[in-house]
């Protein structure tokens, strides 16, 4: 997040911070759930892809029953287990999210998927006439390809993340993610369009020149649709160790922090790994809850409307002078309510 734009803001005051409750002293069925929600309906709906294959559907449609299946888990998940009341509560963002899903999410990854075919594709085909073998392992396990996609695919996206948080520049692209008042499972799609085209470019293109089959293509986006709507979810749950391996909620909260130490980390769309690699996996021992209060220090001057959104990189200069005059607008008020605050009860009151 680039620190022009976002830097700490103060906490919520404690009579609006939710009641973010702890498993320690929860029953049994709450600590169960709260441990097996994503992994069941993960790799359930990795299953259910994997079984569409096997029936012989064709790879595009063979991901949808299994991504149906895990995005109605995490709908569900929220009911039952919410993790914060401030999220569950309607901020008018759900019609900006619909459309965010519609154009910004459903509707670019096809058309990039199809020109890089294309193009990519043909020099793929080139390089294995060349070699005379493909460049993908073909041979090994299905799982290990996949997991094999998994890692190359997320090195440039991993480096794209990282750039739009790290240079004010490039900030316009990928700063509407960040301007969700809250995370629940819809605003996984809320992304620039021109952010979700280099993000899927990079994260495709090197599986395409490599060969990569389209049956494991197709199970990266069950991949990438079911942990998206888990990583953002209002859900009260715990991975333990599979937090070395998944970028899930537990690590992706820390990213949408007001604070800036906290935000430019874990930038992983699925996976950790290369986090790990480049040490900016970030999960404080000392700190259990991630703030609530999610955004960046400005953000009540940025669109809230899908189409004012789309217009925020062609503004740029523009919005970067409402975000301060914003940013500044908050932090005196903040000023007066703690002079305000710690001035004594005879004061405070005349």
């Amino acid at each position: 997040m680039s620190p022009e734009v976002a830097e700490p803001s103060p906490p919520l005051p404690a009579a609006v911070e939710p009641a973010l409750t702890g498993l320690a002293d929860a029953s049994w069925p709450r600590r169960v759930f709260a441990y097996a929600i994503f992994p069941v309906a993960f790799f359930g709906a990795l299953l259910i892809t994997y079984a569409c294959f096997q029936e012989g559907r064709a790879p595009a449609l063979a991901t949808l029953p299994g991504i149906a299946f895990g995005t109605l888990m995490v709908i569900l998940g929220e009911w039952v287990q919410p993790r914060s009341a401030l999220w569950s509560k309607s901020y008018g963002d759900t019609p900006t999210d619909l459309k965010h899903v519609l154009f910004s999410q459903l509707l670019p990854p096809p058309l990039v998927e199809l020109a890089l075919k294309a193009t990519a594709g043909v020099a793929a085909v080139l390089i294995a006439e060349r070699l005379g073998r493909g460049l993908w392992p073909v041979g090994i396990p299905f799982v290990l390809q996949v997991a094999l996609a998994a890692v190359i695919g997320e090195f440039g996206q991993y480096w794209w993340h990282r750039l739009c948080h790290e240079s004010l520049w490039f900030w316009r692209f990928h700063v509407t993610h960040h301007s969700a008042p809250r995370l629940w499972w819809l605003n996984a799609a809320r992304f620039h369009p021109l952010d979700t085209v280099f993000s899927y470019t990079l994260t495709i293109l090197p599986l395409i020149l490599l060969g990569c089959p389209p049956e494991v293509v197709a199970m990266m986006a069950t991949f990438t649709a079911v942990h998206g709507v888990f990583q953002h979810a209002n859900i009260d749950l715990r991975l333990g160790p599979l937090n070395w391996i998944f970028s899930m909620a537990e690590l992706h909260r820390w990213h949408h922090s007001r604070t800036l130490s906290d935000a430019n980390t874990n930038y992983g769309a699925n996976i950790i790994f290369w986090d790990i690699v480049f040490g900016t996996r970030h999960l404080p021992k000392d700190r259990v809850h991630p703030p609530a209060d999610v955004g960046f220090l400005g953000d009540t001057a940025f669109p809230t409307t899908y189409v004012g959104q789309l217009w925020t990189p062609f503004r740029w200069g523009a919005l970067l002078v409402e975000l301060d005059q914003a940013a500044r607008s908050t932090a005196d008020t903040t000023d007066a309510q703690g002079v305000e605050d710690a001035a004594p009860a005879s004061t405070a009151t005349e």
